[in-house]
């Protein structure tokens, strides 16, 4: 890269340590015109990754601080560039002024990821090791994290390029006899090329079939708190949320519309939408969040269908039942705390998980964190770098293994070379879309904007 970049790596808000990075090939020269080490001496000549305490310059000469800056020399840093990173006192103004600084000695504002960008055009990790570095900024539980950290360090990459490697070993074995059509086709070619082209497919697919749980993983999963009125979802989002997060009343249809709350549970993130009790009603603004509360059970991944174990069940709650056919869901029968009357028989009936809570004394609650990421598939999983948390990488995937699927299926057949090839190939170039080996420009732009700047 012709240009030295720089950006604060920090939040916006004021805090005791601010970072700046900078990066380029001017970089070395613009830190020594920016800050002077204690003692005397230019930055440049201290050994990489040695912080050093000195005073930082705004764009007059005046020192604005007095910090620490460490510099990177290319090829051992981040961006396989020379580096700096100034870090600095957090207020504001101060990062601000520094940046100032570094502009006004030629380098240039950090675009989204373009750090990241050009290690992975440096080299320095391949596009599915970029990609989990966004996925660990992002990161909304510490299992998340340790996802998206073992695949920096080449879990997903190093796999896949495993695997385009037999691929591309087996087409130059193919393209060999294409190149010599009158010699005799040795028949253990096809055998060889089956068993490699089957265990590529069942990789490929295994791979890509984690990725539901890995969208759930990065994403969270919505879920519709649902029932009649008065049946206690409110006071159920209150207790999950663990304060008093919508209002509660015995006022029936007091929850007109969706309120929003995001918990997490164990390894899961839940974005908690508790919504207006579903009954026949002549209240036309009732009628408005009643339909809200059945778009917002359509749109959701989970649904904890509420009912009053207290009462019997009622032509809402039948309402309930019917809405929530063929959905994800957790029978939750609520207040506890009170004599059961619900007919609990025909609740399990229309539900494989019921569980029996009290949102008044937490009862049971502990047992519904439980069963949550069970439901959803999350428990007893390994955050080792194999779940594909990212779409662009699943689809990919799944080109990867129609097209070895059917190369397989040519070898099988003995139909020509020339088919298994191309099929082969086609495997080849999708596999190389997840690791940056083929993938194009665009592609690679859209994927860092996501970034943050400074990252």
């Amino acid at each position: 890269m012709s240009t030295t970049i720089a950006a604060i790596a920090t939040g916006p808000a004021a805090g005791p340590i601010g970072i700046i990075r900078v990066s380029g090939p001017q970089t070395l020269a613009i830190a020594d015109r920016i800050f002077t080490p204690q003692g005397g001496g230019a930055l440049s000549e201290r050994p990489s990754r040695l912080l050093t305490y000195g005073a930082l310059h705004a764009r007059d000469g005046k020192v604005i601080d007095h910090c620490l800056c460490c510099v990177m020399h290319a090829p051992n840093s981040y961006t396989g560039e020379d580096m700096a990173e100034i870090q600095c006192h957090g207020s504001p103004a101060i990062l601000s002024e520094t940046l100032a600084a570094l502009f006004a000695n030629g380098a240039q504002q950090a675009g989204p990821g373009e750090f990241t960008q050009r290690a992975f055009l440096a080299g320095k990790m391949d596009l599915s090791g970029a990609e989990a570095v966004h996925d660990l900024v992002t990161a909304a539980t510490a299992q998340a994290a340790e996802n998206a950290a073992a695949q920096m360090d080449g879990a997903v990459g190093s796999r896949i390029r495993e695997i385009r490697q037999c691929l591309v070993d087996l087409v130059a074995e193919f393209l060999a006899v294409v190149d010599y059509p009158d010699e005799e086709i040795d028949s253990n070619l096809f055998d060889h090329a089956c068993e490699i082209l089957h265990n590529a497919t069942r990789a490929l697919y295994d791979l890509a079939e984690t990725y539901e749980r890995g969208r759930i993983l990065r994403e969270g999963i919505p879920c519709a708190i649902l029932g009649r009125p008065n049946a206690g979802k409110s006071s159920l989002l209150n207790a999950l949320a663990g304060f008093d997060r919508a209002i509660v009343t015995s006022v029936p249809g007091t929850t007109r519309d969706v309120i929003e709350e995001t918990i997490r549970i164990g390894v899961v993130v839940l974005h908690l939408f508790d919504t207006a009790g579903l009954r026949d009603t002549q209240d036309p603004v009732e009628k408005i969040g009643i339909d809200r509360a059945m778009k917002q059970a359509q749109a959701s991944a989970l649904i904890l269908a509420v009912f009053d174990s207290s009462d019997d069940i009622s032509d809402d709650d039948l309402m309930v039942i019917a809405r929530t056919h063929g959905k994800r869901t957790i029978a939750v029968l609520n207040k506890s705390d009170l004599p059961s009357a619900l007919d609990v028989a025909t609740i399990r009936r229309h539900f494989e998980h019921v569980i029996a809570v009290s949102a008044k004394t937490g009862e049971g609650l502990k047992e519904l964190y439980d069963l949550i990421p069970r439901v959803v598939g999350m428990d007893g999983m390994s955050y080792d770098g194999s779940i594909i948390t990212n779409a662009r990488q699943a689809a990919a995937l799944v080109r990867a293994a129609e097209r070895c699927e059917a190369a397989f299926v040519a070898a099988q057949l003995g139909m020509t070379p020339d088919a298994v090839v191309m099929d082969a190939e086609g495997a080849i170039a999708a596999l190389g879309e997840i690791t940056g080996q083929a993938v194009r420009d665009d592609i690679v732009a859209t994927i860092f904007d996501k970034f943050c700047v400074g990252k």
